[in-house]
This record gives structure tokens, C-alpha cells and sequence, in this order.
């Protein structure tokens, strides 16, 4: 297995010593076995693929950058970056709870499901595309394309938005504190409900984001596109 066990039972993997394939086995290990468990892997030196398909409510720390990829695939663990992720983190995630400390790259929350995504920092191009039920929340500013043709869910920019923000929307809502650099096709801002504020408390609080929810706009589809007539000259 490669790791040492503490005194209080944590497992440490260092991956100067060992290998992404070996700690990815033992994370993919039966979910009995793993609940529970706190496992802390060092030098992660930006490896890609760190901590995927993970399916059991295990915690791993990952001390430093981790490359492309890491945590996608989630389901019910924890995972925490202590520095930046690379493209794709989270993606894909079924649930549980993945938490970067530092910046996120582009396609960040992919086509995630479920579980909730924290990132600390900023947030590249194309934040939370495909989005499919998962919670995001973003400490800085994300870049352009974020939240496009995002289908269920909710995400929270507690900074300025890019170009295009929620091109092609469906039911997934945005909430943004920032600026907005333009909105996409089928994108609109619509009126905060007493719902929606009760909401965004909850997730800045689950993200630990001190912000006031009365600060921010909502992002939601104007739905114009649901029933698209191509022979019909429609305008968007």
C-alpha cells in the first residue's frame, strides 16, 4: 500500500515515494473499509488524476497542487486541495465534497450531479458548464463561458463574472456578486425571492463565505430557447 499509518490512524502517502495508481487503488477500495478514514497525501506536486471515482465517505487532504482532473468522478467523499487544481476538478461528481484552497482552472465542477464544490479563489473559463444538480460556490471571480447549458444546480460567484455567463441556461441558477461581463444567449437577471436569499445563505455558509446574500444578483433561463423553431427567424 505505500503509506504510513499515525497514531491516531490517519494514512500518509507521499508520492515521492509512491504512486498516483497506488494511492488511487487503495482509495478504491471497499467502502466499508475506507468510511470514515483520514488519509493525507504529500508532495502531490500537480500529479493529474489524484483522488478520482473515489465511492466512499473517506476524507483526503491533498498537500499541495493537484493536476488535471483531480476528485472528478466524486462520490460521497471529502477531498480537499490545499493549493490549485487543474482543469476539471470535480468533475462529474455524483455527491460528497470536494474543497480547493486555491485557484481552480478551466471546466471546474463539470457536469457534476451532485456534492458540493468550494473553490477559495478564482475559477477559469467554462466554470460549472453542463452543470447537472451539483452546489458551486466561488470565493473570487470566474472566467468566461461559466454555467453554459448548465441543467440543474445552483452556483455562487462571490466575485465578477466573464463574458457569456449562463449561455443556453436551463434550470440551474447563478448567483453573482460581482460584475457581469455580458450575459449568453437565453441568460437574464431576474429578481431575488426571499426563497432564493434563504438559499445562498445556506450554501455561503456550508462554503464559508462571509457575504451578505442581499449583495448579489440571480442569473436564471429566460427559457426562450426551450422551443427553439429554426424556420421561424427567432431572434436571440
Amino acid at each position: 500500500m505505500d503509506a504510513v499509518t499515525t497514531a491516531d490512524g490517519t494514512l500518509e502517502f507521499d508520492l515521492r515515494e509512491t504512486t498516483v495508481r497506488a494511492l488511487n487503488q487503495f482509495l478504491h477500495g471497499p467502502a466499508a473499509t475506507l468510511a470514515g478514514r483520514q488519509v493525507q497525501v504529500h508532495n502531490t506536486d500537480g500529479a493529474h488524476n489524484l483522488a478520482v471515482g473515489l465511492n466512499a465517505a473517506v476524507h483526503v487532504t491533498l498537500h499541495g497542487h493537484a493536476g488535471y482532473y483531480a476528485a472528478g468522478m466524486n462520490q460521497h467523499a471529502s477531498v480537499v486541495v490545499e493549493g490549485s487544481a487543474s482543469t476539471g476538478v470535480a468533475e462529474n461528481m455524483m455527491s460528497g465534497f470536494v474543497h480547493v484552497k486555491g485557484f481552480a482552472s478551466n471546466g471546474a465542477g463539470a457536469s457534476a450531479h451532485g456534492g458540493l464544490l468550494v473553490i477559495d479563489g478564482d475559477a477559469g473559463l467554462r466554470c460549472g458548464i453542463s452543470l447537472k444538480g451539483a452546489d458551486i460556490v466561488v470565493g473570487g471571480s470566474v472566467g468566461s463561458f461559466s454555467g453554459f447549458m448548465a441543467q440543474a444546480g445552483r452556483m455562487v460567484v462571490c466575485g465578477d463574472a466573464g463574458d457569456a455567463l449562463g449561455d443556453s441556461l436551463y434550470e440551474a441558477v447563478i448567483y453573482v456578486k460581482g460584475r457581469i461581463a455580458s450575459l449568453g444567449a437565453d441568460a437574464q437577471i431576474e429578481p431575488m425571492s426571499d426563497a432564493d436569499r434563504t438559499t445562498l445563505a445556506a450554501l455561503l455558509k456550508a462554503a464559508g463565505q462571509p457575504h451578505d446574500p442581499r449583495d448579489f444578483q440571480r442569473v436564471a433561463s429566460a427559457r426562450s430557447l426551450y422551443h427553439w423553431n429554426a424556420d421561424a427567424n427567432q431572434e436571440y
